[in-house]
C-alpha cells in the first residue's frame, strides 16, 4: 500500500512546526550557556545556574518529544501541538526563572509536569482506542478527540 506523501505531511505538520520551534529553543539555551561561559571561569555562579537550567530542560526533552508525537499521531494533532507550544512557553519560563532564584522556576516546572501528564494521557487513550477499534470494532476516536480538544483549553488554567 503506497501512501501519498502529502497526506502524511498534512497529518503531522503542526507537530513538525512545534518540533522545529523546540529545536530553536534548544539553540537559544545553548547560546545562553556559551555567552555565560565566555570570558569567565566555568565555576562562576551565573554559569553554573545557566548550565544547570539547560541540563534540566534537556533531561525532559526526549520525553516531551515522544509523548507529543505519540499523542498527535495516535489521537489528535491539534491538541497535542497546542500542548506542545504551551510546554515550550513553560520551559522558557522555567529556564529564565532558574537564572534568577531557583524558587522562580518552580511554577514552570510544575506546569510542565502537568502538560507532560496530559500528553501521556492522550497517548494512552489513543493507543487504547486503536486497540479497541482493531480487536473489537469499537472506535471512539471522534468522541475522544472532542473531549481532548476541550480539555486542552484547560491547560491554560494555573
Amino acid at each position: 500500500m503506497v501512501t501519498d506523501p502529502s497526506k502524511v505531511v498534512e497529518n503531522v505538520y503542526l507537530l513538525v512546526i512545534v518540533t522545529l520551534i523546540s529545536v530553536w529553543q534548544n539553540v537559544f539555551f545553548a547560546q545562553k550557556v556559551e555567552r555565560e561561559g565566555k570570558g569567565q571561569t566555568p565555576s562562576t555562579a551565573a554559569f553554573e545556574r545557566v548550565s544547570c537550567a539547560k541540563r534540566n530542560c534537556m533531561d525532559a526533552y526526549p520525553t516531551f518529544l515522544a509523548v507529543m508525537w505519540c499523542a498527535g499521531v495516535c489521537l489528535s494533532q491539534a491538541p497535542a501541538a497546542f500542548a506542545g507550544i504551551i510546554y515550550l512557553l513553560v520551559r522558557q519560563k522555567y529556564f529564565i526563572g532558574y537564572l534568577g532564584q531557583t524558587s522562580q522556576s518552580t511554577p514552570g516546572y510544575l506546569f510542565g509536569k502537568r502538560i507532560l501528564l496530559f500528553l501521556s494521557l492522550m497517548c494512552t487513550v489513543g493507543i487504547f482506542n486503536y486497540l479497541l477499534a482493531r480487536h473489537y470494532g469499537s472506535d471512539y476516536k471522534d468522541y475522544v478527540e472532542t473531549v481532548t480538544n476541550v480539555l486542552s483549553a484547560l491547560l491554560l488554567l494555573p
